[in-house]
């Protein structure tokens, strides 16, 4: 299936393998003044690249599940007796602060995320048409420019190029090149949000702070968003603005509406309804969106004729056919099909995330399809009345499902999701 020079195929099967390989590293954000995106913040090199070690999300997502289970345990025994300290007003404030905190963090990172995109992405209306499109938003390094970008090529272990018109070589990827996605802000707000992942493990600390439990799915989804977005920055994977951008707008406006509902003030029904379907919209988009990038490929003028240079490394697995050499007949050029995704380490953060995104897709489908039967034989049951129309049917099962799965990842009663009726679903990122 093909548009515009777009086409789907099947991912090379010698990109998916475990544990991925290590790549080239990630390339940190650009130092304030020296791109054509300046970071409002300096962050060291030392400190970006540490952070990033797969110890520091192994070690704090296993200790705040082990910290979350013993809690528990806790508040069992207590009899689900809220905390003394939950009582405070000094607790009340933090809980204000904290969701106000995450509601500006979070539409600045979605502003920052949205300038980026704005800035790099390009119109398929332009003179390459939607190829250019795919092209801008599949290669996320090098300069911008259709067929400019850098990538890694796992056959000859090194960076690459179609710049120029030819495969060629690159000494690395730059972190002062403009146009693309990673150094135009995805460096930047990626990794803060990597960073407030970590952060958000408080919600789960008030809701037991409550006297509450935090059920074993709500663990889980803290636990995964930390290794996901981990994963995602560390390999530099493509899809991780997905979740960036979208999730961060979701997160502002949930906050927002945290902090309002903390101050005794009433939110209309609609609004909260608004906000379960965003939520539970992003994650269905989102893993669709991630794994829909595995099977893109797209077609980019490559140099072809005799070749006048050294010839170029095997392109076997960045291109169908041979990419020619360093040089090539001037304004002789062929069609090469590219692969969105040419890296292990790229294709293992994709699939993380849609596997870890997949219970949560499952249980809404279950919830959506039990009540959506349910609610279509009660109606065809009744004797009087007229029967509710097929879209009446489809938004009332939407809304059970929404409230079911809010139960299983907070391990709330239905007495309770019935009385809150509307209170949005926290699912993680």
């Amino acid at each position: 299936m093909a548009f515009q020079g777009v086409s789907l195929t099947l991912p090379d099967v010698s990109l998916f393998k475990f544990p991925p390989g290590t790549g080239a590293g990630f390339v940190p954000p650009p130092p304030p003044g020296t791109a054509s995106f300046a970071p409002p913040i300096a962050i060291p090199d030392h400190v970006y690249q540490a952070v990033l070690d797969p110890k520091v999300p192994l070690t704090i997502a296993a200790v705040y599940a082990v910290t979350a289970k013993a809690l528990n345990s806790y508040n069992k025994s207590t009899g689900k007796k809220p905390w003394a300290i939950s009582k405070t007003r000094a607790f009340r404030w933090f809980v204000i602060a904290h969701n106000i905190f995450l509601a500006v963090y979070s539409a600045w990172t979605w502003w920052g995320m949205f300038n980026a995109l704005r800035r790099t992405m390009v119109s398929p209306m332009g003179p390459h048409g939607f190829a250019a499109t795919v092209d801008s938003m599949c290669q996320i390094n090098g300069p911008g420019g259709f067929g400019n970008s850098v990538f890694w090529d796992e056959d000859s272990s090194s960076w690459k190029t179609l710049s120029g018109g030819v495969l060629t070589e690159s000494a690395a990827a730059s972190r002062f090149d403009g146009g693309r996605m990673w150094n135009e802000g995805l460096a930047f707000y990626g990794w803060l949000f990597y960073l407030s992942k970590f952060y958000e493990v408080f919600d789960t600390l008030i809701i037991l702070a409550k006297g509450k439990l935090s059920s074993t799915l709500q663990t889980y989804h803290h636990a995964g968003a930390m290794m996901c977005m981990w994963a995602g920055m560390r390999y530099m994977s493509v899809p991780i603005w997905i979740f960036v951008f979208f999730n961060s707008f979701i997160h502002a406006i949930m906050y927002t509406y945290y902090s309002v509902t903390a101050f005794k003030i009433r939110v209309p029904m609609f609004i909260k309804r608004s906000l379960t379907s965003m939520q539970i919209t992003q994650f269905l988009v989102g893993g669709s969106g991630a794994m829909i990038h595995s099977f893109i490929s797209y077609k980019i003028p490559v140099g072809a004729g005799s070749k006048t240079g050294a010839a170029a490394s095997s392109a076997s697995a960045v291109a169908n056919g041979s990419a020619g050499s360093s040089g090539s007949v001037k304004g002789v050029f062929e069609q090469q099909t590219v692969p969105c995704i040419t890296s292990s380490g790229t294709t293992f953060a994709i699939w993380l995330n849609v596997f870890y995104l997949a219970p949560l897709t499952y249980l809404f489908v279950a919830f959506f399809i039990e009540s959506y039967i349910r609610r279509s034989n009660a109606a065809s049951s009744k004797a009087k009345g007229s029967k509710p129309s097929d879209a009446t049917l489809v938004e009332k099962a939407t809304w059970d499902a929404a409230n079911n799965v809010k139960r299983e990842v907070y391990g709330e009663s239905k007495e309770s999701v019935k009385k809150s009726n509307g209170r949005v679903l926290r699912s993680r990122q």
